[in-house]
């Protein structure tokens, strides 16, 4: 049997598509959408909405005082480095481990660069029933809860053994 090698680098590249496509939606809406306007992409369910956040996940921590900024940022680098440590241990045809690994890496430094150029986060992503509302989001936030939904779900129902 050939011996299993880790390769972080195909998964490190997706986290940087991540950063990529994240901070390139981000340009578009700091650029195209007004502030605080709902645009309409699906009606009755999915606006573009810009606005911003200087917390995290839904807010929190957003009327901090601004030490949250360095809080977020540290906490991120720090899980990024973490995970990207786990990653290059990680054979590189364990998918189940590494794809939700990169996402969250890619999301959480996408978020990062946000906060060290605007202090905030750029949110632009709302979807809606009726008179009901998620919290807005932006790409980064969608790979760190993919991410973190496929390290649970992979966590829980490990692969079969052959």
């Amino acid at each position: 049997m050939a011996k299993v090698t880790p390769n972080a680098l195909p998964w490190l590249v997706l986290s940087v598509v991540v950063i990529a496509l994240d901070q390139l939606t981000k340009y578009w809406v700091l650029t195209s959408l007004p502030e605080y306007t709902a645009i309409p992409v699906i009606e009755g369910f999915w606006n573009w909405y810009r606005t911003y956040n200087t917390g995290a996940a839904f807010s929190f921590l957003a009327d901090a005082g601004g030490w949250q900024k360095w809080f977020f940022t540290i906490l991120a680098i720090v899980i990024s480095g973490v995970l990207g440590w786990w990653l290059a241990k990680t054979p590189r045809r364990d998918w189940r481990t590494a794809l939700p690994f990169a996402l969250v890496i890619g999301g959480a430094l996408g978020n990062v660069i946000d906060r060290q150029i605007h202090g905030h986060v750029v949110d632009f992503i709302q979807w809606h029933w009726r008179d009901h509302y998620w919290p807005a989001f932006n790409i980064a936030d969608a790979a760190i809860v993919g991410g973190a939904i496929g390290i649970a779900l992979f966590g829980f129902f490990p692969a079969k053994k052959k």
